[in-house]
């Protein structure tokens, strides 16, 4: 295995000439007496399937004030050009807004909100930071899919995520259906690392945050792992979360359908995995993507 100056790559990618699957060598919970709103029925479920689903986690009041400053943000957005807004790969929609946390102060507040942070600090068994904040926006007819794809492996090889010690929350802004491409997870993924092939482009994040090929999995990796388990769309109402494993296979479909879906994402990443040198990419990537501080 290589380093990267000073830390040892135990998930090598997009370093070899074919695709390799390795088991993952961190814990999916770690142990801790943190208090918060996970049960340890939650927490096994968490463990076992590397995701978990919360209906209602907040409340009507709630969620319809962040929805009106999520109207306002999109519509604020439409026709910038900043490098935090992301456009659809094929037109002029806007497909993510990054940095939410850091740019906007109801989502600041929210990406502080104490049953995120202490249900994050109840899995990762730390103190937290928020490594990635963004808003993903999937219009009706116009919203396209997001490949299937590890975060960790994108975190490590051009952030310098060194362990797996993170996970993302998926906040539902509006309803999700199955019909309208909602996040599709692969349980039990998260306990293998898929190592890609492809070597990283320099800025990568230019294209890959509109269209990811690189770091994605290989076919037969991806019908491996489903064939050891199975594919579920962990959709609901607004308001609902989805805590994953920052390693679990995920991806979503095209929206085809009327109903846009919209979701906040915040990446928590443990105090202890501060990021290093990336692992497969000539420099880090904008602290807008990933925060260093």
């Amino acid at each position: 295995m290589k380093t990267n100056e000073t830390v040892l790559d135990l998930y090598p990618s997009r370093v070899e000439a074919q695709p390799r699957i390795l088991e993952r060598k961190d814990p999916v919970v770690y142990p801790n007496d943190f208090e918060g709103p996970l049960g340890k029925d939650d927490l096994a479920a968490y463990e076992r399937d590397g995701y978990l689903f919360a209906e209602q986690f907040f409340t009507p009041e709630e969620t319809e004030a962040l929805q009106a400053e999520l109207r306002r943000l999109l519509e604020g957005s439409r026709g910038e050009r900043r490098p935090e807004v992301i456009l659809e790969p094929d037109g002029d929609e806007v497909r993510s807004i990054f940095a939410v946390h850091r740019d906007n102060a109801v989502f600041k507040a929210l990406s502080e909100h104490p049953k995120l942070v202490n249900a994050a600090r109840q899995i990762l068994g730390s103190d937290v930071y928020v490594h990635q904040s963004r808003i993903n926006f999937k219009p009706g007819f116009k919203g396209k899919e997001f490949q299937w794809h590890s975060d960790f492996e994108t975190w490590h090889t051009e952030d310098g995520m060194p362990r797996m010690r993170a996970l993302s929350c998926s906040i539902a802004l509006s309803d999700n259906y199955p019909f309208n491409g909602p996040l599709m997870v692969i349980p039990g993924s998260h306990r293998h690392f898929v190592a890609c092939v492809g070597e990283t482009p320099e800025n990568n994040y230019e294209n890959s945050l509109r269209r990811q090929e690189i770091g994605v999995p290989d076919e037969e990796s991806l019908t491996w792992l489903v064939n050891q388990s199975r594919i579920e769309q962990p959709a609901g109402k607004a308001g609902s979360v989805v805590f994953f494993d920052c390693n679990i296979m995920h991806g979503s479909n095209s929206n085809i359908t009327p109903y846009p879906r919209s979701n906040a994402f915040f990446v928590f990443n443990s105090v202890e995995n501060k990021l290093t040198t990336p692992f497969a990419a000539s420099k880090p990537r904008p602290d807008y993507i990933a925060t260093r501080d």
